[in-house]
């Protein structure tokens, strides 16, 4: 390797090595500085902070007595903690909870099968085939994401009406089938598989169908939980379209028979907080299992447009 050497007389001096103590100040993995550090744990802290609020007052006062939950001003631990909302939502006859909770599952998982199926197929010819009028179909499909979802409430209401489906799961299942949102995402994870597995696979005498089944979708879980996680999730709190659609007790899904545990004069607090929290322990349980599909999956996509 070259150096240099000064020439005599010379006033040009070497450059001054960064001294040991400043190198360590930086952290070696991300190149931030001390106080960036501390700013950007202060910031996630805060933003933990926010995102936590709404479900540890939903905690406390699922174990708040009536008269505690509506005290001024409103109190984060409750004074005498108890259990009676639990109680009195489980005892009374007119909000079936176990009923409701099965219905929101069976709900969802019909949902998600749906979705990862008609997304899947959908998104295969668009990223790894080549045909007239691919474009403008991608672009289409893309076009909807940006049509709020309550324009279709009502068109999707006389459809379901027409259909005979009012007031069964199939009015839950069915409207939500295809995902524009699940074709775009599993496109861009699509077109990354390389051509070679394709062509390999062509030499070997497998047709496009086997080449779907036995190729990309093995290669595809990662996306595919994901999509699924966000889809359950959708169903699972899906508020509105149920209460259109629903009208027999038993036939309502969790988010919706919560709804009718407020009264006209007064509302349970603690009953329905303590709902509320029975409701997200599945969410949490299923996000725990295929939590680190999900960040698989969103790092290989990429959502690259």
């Amino acid at each position: 390797m070259a150096t240099t050497v000064a020439s005599p007389g010379s006033t040009t001096r070497p450059p001054t090595p960064r001294q040991p103590a400043e190198r360590s100040r930086r952290d070696p993995a991300t190149g931030r500085g001390v106080v960036g550090t501390l700013l950007l744990y202060a910031m996630l802290l805060i933003l933990s902070v926010l995102i936590l609020a709404p479900l540890l007052w939903m905690l406390s006062t699922s174990f708040k007595t009536t008269g505690d939950a509506t005290v001024l001003p409103p109190q984060w631990i409750p004074p005498t903690p108890t259990v009676e909302g639990y109680t009195r939502l489980f005892a009374d006859a007119q909000a079936p909870l176990l009923r409701w909770l099965g219905n929101s599952v069976l709900v969802g998982v019909l949902h998600t099968v749906l979705v990862l199926a008609t997304a899947s197929a959908a998104a295969y010819p668009l990223a790894r085939m080549k045909f007239a009028g691919r474009r403008l179909i991608f672009a289409l499909i893309i076009a909807t994401l940006f049509v709020p979802g309550f324009v279709f409430l009502m068109p999707n209401y006389l459809i379901v009406d027409g259909l005979g489906w009012l007031d069964t799961m199939w009015a839950l299942v069915i409207p939500g089938a295809a995902s524009a949102f699940g074709v775009f995402f599993l496109v861009q994870f699509f077109q990354s598989i390389p051509a070679e597995l394709e062509e390999a696979a062509l030499i070997d005498g497998a047709n496009r169908w086997q080449i779907f089944v036995r190729v990309v979708l093995p290669l595809s879980r990662a996306p595919l939980a994901t999509l699924g996680l966000l889809s359950f999730l959708g169903s699972w709190n899906d508020f509105l379209w149920p209460l259109y659609v629903l009208f027999n007790p038993e036939q309502l899904t969790l988010p919706a028979g919560l709804a009718t545990l407020r009264g006209a004069y007064a509302t349970d607090f603690p009953a329905v907080m303590a709902g509320a929290a029975i409701a997200s322990v599945p969410v949490l349980i299923l996000f725990a299992f295929v939590q680190r599909y999900v960040i698989a999956g969103v790092a290989r996509s990429g959502l690259k447009g």
